[in-house]
């Protein structure tokens, strides 16, 4: 009785076992016959030579490369061109993944580093990143009436001039004020570390002359969001600098300016709960 009582609950396993293997190798099968796959909606161009001439460096033809990641399924759709962060001084292009699968393009670029170049390479190659998104996105199926440009740290440091200093854009013929909106993340809006060391001024000495945004505020410029980590956790003076442009912006009459502080972010931490913030205002102005 004993042996025969317990062969039955094994017998009973066995059967529930063999069950589940059918289950798993067959029931599966069936259901996915009968669910579409996944068809790739998004494509990327990579390496793209921005700039074009006759005298371009080895360097150039190196780091002045962008990605052009596009929606396939859509056509005028809006565009962000993201800049990286590293101070100017490293880093390199990628399509961050919260912009992935949102129905936009992103131009991911490359420009060139200190101390293989110093100022104003850095945003002559991102006038050039920008310029040529104007001169090609509608060959992708995108608007060029709705051209975004963001970035991080350093990236956010070149957003920000292109917009507020309109030079850099004219060199291309392409007037700032196309831009759709400004959303820098994090970055200096005083004369960037990096450009102030190659001036042999001090990291803790803030400037603010031509190469700095505060100085080219204007009532005029493209809608501008703010976005900085926690100002007790960000980099020294990060977010002040950019309340201070809010500001100013306010001051002569900006309409369309805003500023976030995210709490309990520091500087490297802020850009993934940034982006959500990035799409939202892209929405609010025509994406």
């Amino acid at each position: 009785m004993t042996h025969s009582s317990s062969a039955c609950p094994l017998r009973a396993a066995l059967c529930f076992l063999s069950l589940c293997f059918f289950t798993l190798c067959f029931g599966t099968t069936a259901v996915s016959q009968d669910q579409p796959a996944r068809q790739t909606i998004d494509k990327t161009d990579a390496d793209i030579l921005y700039r074009s001439g006759e005298n371009l460096s080895d360097y150039m033809r190196e780091r002045c490369r962008l990605d052009v990641y596009v929606p396939e399924s859509k056509t005028g759709f809006s565009t962000v061109v993201w800049f990286h962060g590293g101070g100017l001084k490293g880093g390199k292009k990628s399509v961050p993944k919260e912009l992935k699968d949102q129905g936009i393009a992103v131009v991911a670029v490359n420009y060139r580093l200190h101390p293989k170049v110093t100022a104003p390479a850095y945003i002559e190659d991102a006038a050039a990143a920008v310029a040529w998104t104007f001169q090609n996105i509608e060959r992708y199926g995108g608007s060029s009436e709705k051209i975004f440009i963001s970035g991080h740290s350093a990236g956010g440091y070149l957003t920000s001039m292109l917009g507020l200093d309109k030079r850099w854009l004219a060199a291309h013929d392409i007037d700032a004020d196309d831009i759709a909106g400004l959303i820098p993340f994090s970055g200096h809006t005083i004369t960037h570390f990096t450009v102030r060391a190659e001036r042999g001024v001090g990291g803790k000495q803030p400037v603010v002359d031509d190469m700095a945004p505060l100085y080219h505020v204007r009532d005029d410029c493209p809608p501008l969001l703010l976005i900085t980590g926690d100002r007790e956790l960000e980099m020294l003076g990060r977010y002040e600098e950019n309340a201070y442009l809010w500001r100013m912006m306010q001051v002569v009459g900006h309409p369309d300016t805003e500023l976030y502080e995210l709490d309990g972010y520091d500087h490297g931490q802020m850009a993934t709960p940034a982006h959500p913030l990035l799409l939202r205002f892209m929405k609010k102005h025509g994406m």
